[in-house]
């Protein structure tokens, strides 16, 4: 959804038109090869002025590649999340003393952090991203999720982990992550949802095959070598960083000052001042987007807990069950389908109406966490997974799409930075919450109760969100319509006036 040059950005059903300036979305000038008389073109394009718009996205080419490589991002760095109930299980295996009865809420927190740690960041990560570009943020960001998941490796009991695992290698999974959400606004704009869709799904591949994959490993390694050879899927993503060639200037190239038909090396030293707005609160001043950025994490104060408890819930409930991780697979499965369906529904859903399809799988996801303990079978509880899996996938899909709608691709970078930080409270007080009461009460039926409740709260509340832009809408018609009336009228007005005038001048000659 990024503008061409020739026709400004106009949200769906809004009727307002912004021109958005090469300032919207930060990332660095293009570095690839090329005709001389294309290069000169472009430098002159990125040295040009703030209101200049950026270039028409090429809905493929590049883009593909770039496509791949956030497809590969998402994959290693919610793939990892969403298996942590393999790894939790390891933890408890390997950290775990009769004497601790609280080990089970210690050990949530590991992952909860860790989840909660990747959208924390994102605002901070929106900034990074619109001063030094998609690029380097991504590759710089990846290196430290690499330093902080080696260095898991070698701790000796669960509360080093907070640290390393939970905070260095869950930054450094953010900056590699936000990066990725913004640049495909870049390279599609027809395609988006599609392509949004392709990439979000690279988490459910990853979420069917590395449950399996850390099984096995569990078994037969132990958990640090576990977590040595996901070290590799950081490394390839450090490499996949490099593909996120920008079309427009970062904030730090503009400051800088692009002469002479000079792009700035990725090591590049010069010196910048950095922008004087860093955050940009004004979005908020947007109702809808206010509205969007309470109901989400409203809603997600339950969303995870299945990701974390579940695996030792059916280790519980469902003893004799040999493949009990295939819970987890079969989310990833339909969540997988779920993004690429819903991904290019969003695409025929005009406008912010693409909110109701987030109202549907909030609803289906709460109801789903409701009938995990009402499950008195496996193959029930398989059905149930399946279920929640698809609207998981409705849910992320559609993000992005809904971001550009709301405030345009001028802000989409925050936007998108700031909800996720708004995401990481619930996400990372949710899993140790039923971790507690499973502690206390002996099961997890009470805690899978409460987290089907907050999804039901926030997709009601995301409700209000069509009405809200609609109203909003009418004003504005309103006052372009009457801003349009006065300066009919004093066109008019001016009009008589001068052909008095006119009529004065030529009786005072006769």
């Amino acid at each position: 959804m990024v503008p061409s040059p020739a026709e400004p950005v106009a949200a769906e059903g809004s009727g307002k038109t912004e021109e958005l300036s090469p300032a919207s979305v930060g990332t660095a000038p293009p570095s690839g090869p090329g005709p001389s008389e294309a290069k000169e073109e472009v430098e002159v394009e990125l040295a040009g002025p703030a209101g200049a718009q950026p270039p028409v996205p090429p809905e493929g080419g590049w883009g593909w590649l770039v496509m791949l490589a956030a497809m590969w991002c998402n994959g290693s760095v919610f793939g990892i999340q969403n298996a942590c109930g393999v790894l939790f299980v390891a933890m408890l295996k390997t950290f775990g003393s009769k004497d601790d009865d609280q080990m089970v809420f210690k050990t949530a927190w590991v992952s909860s952090l860790s989840m909660g740690m990747i959208f924390f960041c994102c605002p901070i990560v929106s900034i990074f991203t619109d001063i030094f570009g998609c690029r380097k943020t991504a590759v710089v960001g990846a290196a430290i999720g690499f330093i902080g998941l080696m260095s898991s490796s070698f701790v000796s009991s669960i509360e080093p982990l907070y640290l390393t695992y939970g905070i260095i290698f869950a930054s450094g999974c953010s900056f590699a992550y936000q990066p990725s959400l913004v640049i495909l606004g870049h390279y599609f704009k027809k395609r988006l949802g599609l392509v949004n869709g392709i990439v979000t799904a690279g988490s459910s591949l990853f979420t069917i095959l590395l449950p399996l994959l850390l099984r096995v490993l569990t078994d037969n390694l132990d958990l640090f070598y576990t977590l040595r050879i996901l070290c590799i899927f950081m490394f390839v993503l450090f490499l996949a960083g490099f593909t996120y060639r920008p079309l427009v200037p970062s904030v730090r190239e503009k400051e800088s000052g692009i002469k002479g038909g000079k792009r700035s090396s990725f090591f590049s030293r010069r010196k910048f001042s950095p922008p004087q707005k860093i955050f940009n609160f004004a979005i908020f001043k947007v109702k809808a987007y206010a509205v969007w950025a309470v109901g989400i994490p409203l809603a997600l104060f339950g969303y995870f807990v299945p990701y974390v408890h579940l695996v030792k819930y059916v280790n519980e409930r469902f003893k004799d069950e040999p493949n009990k991780e295939v819970v987890l697979m079969c989310i990833g499965i339909t969540s997988g389908v779920g993004r690429l369906l819903f991904g290019r529904i969003a695409d025929y859903v005009p406008g912010v109406k693409k909110v109701y399809l987030q109202v549907l799988s909030f609803v289906f996801i709460g109801l789903m966490s409701m009938m995990i303990p009402l499950c008195s079978v496996f193959g029930a509880l398989i059905a149930v997974c399946l279920i929640m899996g698809l609207f998981d996938g409705c849910f992320i899909s559609i993000m992005a799409p809904i971001a550009f709608e709301l405030v345009g691709a001028q802000d989409v970078s925050q936007a998108i930075g700031f909800l996720l930080g708004f995401m990481s409270i619930p996400m990372t007080v949710g899993p140790p919450i039923a971790g507690l009461l499973r502690e206390k009460l002996g099961s997890y039926d009470v805690a899978f109760y409460l987290a089907g409740v907050p999804p039901l709260i926030g997709g009601a509340v995301l409700c209000f969100i069509p009405w809200i832009h609609s109203k909003k809408q009418r004003e504005m018609d309103k006052t372009t319509g009457g801003e349009k009336l006065e300066k009919m009228l004093g066109n008019q007005n001016s009009l008589s006036s001068s052909s008095g005038i006119v009529k004065k001048e030529s009786d005072s000659v006769i």
